[in-house]
């Protein structure tokens, strides 16, 4: 009975992750565009993306309202995809994540190709933080052209 329970706790508390994507479809010779700031999995997709070799754009604040709470943003027209995060503020779990990265992260990733008008990457996930970054890493592997050399 105890061996049930273990196991239904450890699945119950067990990093989810649904990813869909069209392999081969993102250019690293192409221009990014993503939001500015964010949790933990938007600076980290930025960082990742611009480590690789991508040229990351945050676009060109066009206008601020006067409390500066609101922005409009000009997405550069050279900027052939677009990420989009969403996440829920990261939480310690020192105990669960002790040996990856200490935090928990809960987020929805989605790249589109902005010229063809379709989205290349959906991804729901939620993780400690290290194999949430590897995880991006190895989806970055496959979304990625291969070129020959």
């Amino acid at each position: 009975m105890r061996f049930i329970a273990f196991i239904l706790l450890t699945l119950s508390l067990s990093a989810c992750n649904s990813v869909y994507m069209k392999p081969h479809t993102l250019d690293k010779d192409k221009v990014v565009y993503s939001q500015r700031g964010g949790y933990s999995m938007q600076r980290t997709i930025k960082e990742t993306m611009e480590n690789r070799g991508y040229k990351v754009s945050v676009g060109i604040v066009k206008a601020t309202n006067t409390s500066g709470t609101r922005e409009s943003i000009v997405v550069p027209d050279k900027a052939r995809y677009a990420v989009r995060v969403h996440e829920r503020k990261e939480i310690l779990r020192p105990l669960w994540c002790m040996f990856n990265g200490f935090w928990w992260w809960n987020f929805e990733i989605s790249i589109s190709d902005r010229l063809k008008a379709e989205e290349i990457l959906s991804w729901r996930g939620r993780g400690c933080a290290n194999s949430s970054v590897k995880k991006l890493n190895d989806i970055l592997d496959e979304l990625e052209i291969q070129k020959d050399k």
